[in-house]
């Protein structure tokens, strides 16, 4: 009789056993799945992309540009520089010299420049955009400057977003904030020139570009937004803003950006409504532009449409 209660216990102790391990293993599976879902691969680079991307030279664009600003519209010119550069994933720079330890980035500089009136605008947007494509942009700065004042914005990627803000405007005057990390506006163009079948879509959370913000005065935030992907147009509408945002590309690599259209309402009073910004591609050129800085090299504006 002892020796049938014995087996008995046993058996139930090793069933008990059992069903802890299967609860575990659930619970692992569970998780593996959660990390699944949530983990997004490194993008492996074709030989394509590195021999377009990795030949020494900046992709420079130039665009006719059609700027919306105090409620009427200013012309001017747009330059996209596309170049791949090492980053330091800590101090967050380009990196002087390369080691494994960098962190291979698509840079963006984009570059705006139209009067209003007598005095001139300038604009220009930093975006450092891991060519893994599986992270968010490392680093975004913006800076506007005009006879009025000019502002500074910068954005790092660390275990939140931090933010940083300079400006003339004492309603805005420094600042300094975190952010829980989402999708921003500016990672978009980058994301795009490396995959574009990578770009989000539906209803996502995204910061605005940080020029937008900081024209129009709008606190840093991610808002709602509607995000579409169909042949060659990518769009993102924000019904907060009511705020759309359009960008023209070729289909087949390097998916060169052909043109966009920002659409908002515009200008103070009586004077604002609704307005469409423009850019139109003139010319692509490839180039080692940092060392085309003699007097002879301005022919080279010429080529781009920008004299």
């Amino acid at each position: 009789m002892k020796r049938i209660i014995y087996l008995i216990l046993a058996t139930l102790f090793i069933f008990s056993c059992n069903t802890e391990v299967t609860k575990e293993t659930s619970k692992q599976i569970a998780e593996a799945k959660i990390d699944a879902k949530t983990f997004k691969p490194a993008q492996k680079l074709s030989k394509q992309f590195k021999d377009y991307w990795y030949a020494g030279e900046a992709e420079i664009s130039s665009y006719k540009l059609e700027q919306a600003r105090y409620g009427e519209m200013r012309d001017g010119n747009a330059v996209l520089v596309f170049v791949t550069e090492d980053f330091l994933p800590e101090v967050q720079v380009k990196a002087d010299n390369y080691s494994k330890g960098n962190t291979p980035v698509l840079k963006l500089n984009a570059t705006k420049n139209f009067n209003t009136g007598i005095y001139p605008y300038s604009i220009m947007q930093s975006t450092f955009y891991p060519v893994t494509n599986n992270k968010h942009a490392i680093k975004i700065s913006a800076s506007i400057q005009e006879w009025c004042g000019h502002v500074y914005a910068q954005l790092n990627n660390r275990d939140d977003f931090e933010i940083i803000s300079h400006s003339y405007f004492q309603s805005e005057a420094d600042q300094n904030l975190m952010l829980k990390k989402t999708i921003t506006e500016n990672e978009i163009w980058t994301q795009l020139r490396i995959n574009p079948q990578s770009l989000p879509t539906g209803i996502i959370k995204v910061i605005p570009s940080l020029e937008f913000l900081r024209l129009k005065h709008i606190k840093f935030q991610a808002l709602k937004a509607r995000a579409m992907l169909d042949k060659g147009t990518y769009t993102l509408y924000y019904p907060d803003l009511d705020r759309t945002l359009t960008i023209n590309f070729t289909e087949i690599f390097p998916y060169d950006i052909l043109g966009w259209k920002e659409t908002y309402r515009d200008g103070y009073g009586p004077n604002a409504k609704k307005m469409s910004t423009k850019a139109t591609k003139i010319k692509t050129l490839k180039s080692a532009y940092w060392v085309k800085n003699s007097n002879n090299d301005e022919a080279l504006r010429e080529t781009l449409g920008l004299q």
